[in-house]
């Protein structure tokens, strides 16, 4: 059986096609109307003569036609790589440089950037007449049947997604993954959600349409036919709004969310459908799933931890959380998890990348003769549970995205009253790690705050990869013969003083 990941969405319109599909804001999709789209959109990246097997950047922010997009993009035998869109021009250059796209797909607010920044011999389309943003003719009448033209046979195991993330030194770094591993990462069995979900509300997360986790929900919606939930902002009152509205059956939040979501609604009101509040990407505080629990009395909470490069890893599941807390749990199906001889947490999974687009010392550094290296450092009871204890790779993962720190540091460059600097990631109970700027100032008086240094980086860093601590230090330990940023020693510098 080819694992195909535009024919879930088939296959859900054919089993449910008047069931609800998608939503944002007050507006929504059934399975029939957006697989009408996605037919009629395929047809269109057909006609444009792109190349199979190209790249097909999508640059948006949260819209309704994006999935039918992330499907169309699949039938035409394309590689979809969604980009985030708070990058900067800068940013936005970086990612569409390396990445060489066939095609940009930009909506009304990134059209001006998209038409300076596309690379030659790509073709740009204005997602507006790509795909208008009204329900038209070909949402009613008779059922659609595919497009026109004759899309390219594909392989499952051809690559289907690009999901960009940050290297060590903060170049985009694409992470490939074929449709066969989307596919087994979001079926029910192996998926986040492996109970299955019942009931009609579907599914609302908060992570955007360019990261992993985004994708994968929608995917593990088409799986279950049911309906996945858009937030056009991830704020408390808006994804409380949208519970209230749409009713889910299942909410996902990495933790500094679900706080901002407690605040919004601390008696648990408008969240009474859900009964699966799940959370994780690393530990989660146990006072924080003891408030879940209060407020959704009817509902699991398991914590969830995984990666681009992996999918899902581990679960602890609703059961285990009172009687492990601080664990992630065990390893999901299909995959395998053991630790390197240092305590490196090694995964193994049919789920896994193809590797890194175009990086292939570090895609040998990451895969491992069959297992992804996490950069995770852990340890594991007898009965298989996982504690992750902190971080082999200088890259900082914060609330789910990657943050290098070279990047941070050399945009940080002439700090006033700052002799020297460094940046890295220290251990936070709500991001899962933060970024702390560690800086050598030659009088108290000299050191910046949070808010003047965030300040100064302005727009030309996306928000996450700001610090959220700033720490004086007496000297930035660093290698005698080259120089470099000792990020252990300077970790255990940091956790240790005052903010």
């Amino acid at each position: 059986m080819n694992l195909l990941v535009g024919g879930l969405l088939a296959d859900a319109a054919d089993v449910n096609p008047d069931g609800s599909a998608l939503t944002l804001g007050d507006r929504s999709l059934t399975y029939r109307q957006l697989e009408r789209r996605a037919a009629a959109l395929t047809d269109t990246l057909l006609g444009c003569g792109l190349d199979p097997g190209g790249t097909v950047v999508w640059w948006c922010d949260a819209d309704l036609r994006s999935p039918a997009g992330f499907a169309a993009v699949a039938r035409a035998g394309l590689v979809f790589a969604p980009l985030n869109p708070a990058y900067n021009a800068d940013e936005a250059a970086s990612a569409l440089a390396y990445l060489r796209p066939v095609a940009v797909v930009a909506d009304a607010v990134h059209l001006p950037l998209a038409a300076r920044l596309t690379p030659p011999g790509a073709v740009l389309l204005a997602l507006d007449d790509l795909s208008p943003d009204a329900t038209g003719p070909s949402d009613h009448g008779p059922d659609a049947r595919g497009p026109a033209r004759t899309p390219p046979a594909v392989d499952d195991r051809s690559p289907h997604i690009i999901y960009l993330t940050s290297g060590t030194t903060g170049a985009p770094k694409g992470v490939v993954v074929s449709h066969r591993a989307s596919w087994l990462r979001s079926f029910p069995g192996g998926s986040t959600f492996a109970a299955g979900l019942r009931g009609d509300g579907g599914i609302l997360v908060s992570f955007p349409l360019f990261h992993y986790g985004g994708w994968h929900y929608v995917l593990e919606a088409w799986h279950h036919r049911c309906a996945f939930h858009i937030c056009p902002r991830f704020d408390g009152p808006n994804l409380v709004a949208a519970a209230a509205r749409w009713k889910p059956v299942a909410m996902y939040c990495i933790p500094a969310v679900w706080n901002r979501v407690v605040e919004a609604a601390p008696d648990g009101h408008g969240l009474e459908s859900v009964r699966h509040a799940d959370t994780g990407t690393s530990a989660a505080p146990p006072a924080l799933l003891e408030t879940l629990r209060r407020i959704m009395p009817d509902a699991t909470t398991s914590v969830l931890y995984g990666s681009s490069e992996g999918g899902h890893h581990t679960t602890l599941h609703d059961r285990d959380v009172a009687t492990h807390p601080g664990s992630v749990g065990r390893v999901a199906p299909p995959g395998v998890i053991k630790l390197s001889p240092e305590g490196e947490i090694l995964y193994r999974s049919p789920t896994l990348m193809d590797g890194y687009f175009e990086r292939p010392a570090e895609t040998a550094t990451a895969l491992d003769d069959g297992w992804y290296r996490t950069g995770d450092l852990g340890h594991m009871d007898d009965r298989g549970y996982l504690w992750i204890t902190g971080r082999a790779r200088e890259v900082i993962r914060t609330g789910g995205e990657s943050v290098a720190p070279p990047e941070v540091e050399q945009a940080l460059t002439g700090l006033p009253g700052v002799s020297d600097l460094a940046v890295v990631g220290v251990p936070d109970q709500t991001w899962g790690e933060i970024v702390c700027l560690a800086v050598v100032c030659a009088a108290p008086s000299a050191v910046p705050t949070v808010a003047e240094v965030r300040h100064r980086l302005g727009d030309r860093l996306a928000a996450f990869k700001h610090p959220r601590r700033v720490v004086a230090v007496p000297a930035i330990p660093r290698t005698p013969a080259t120089g470099q940023v000792q990020r252990t020693l300077l970790r255990d510098l940091v956790v240790e003083a005052p903010a």
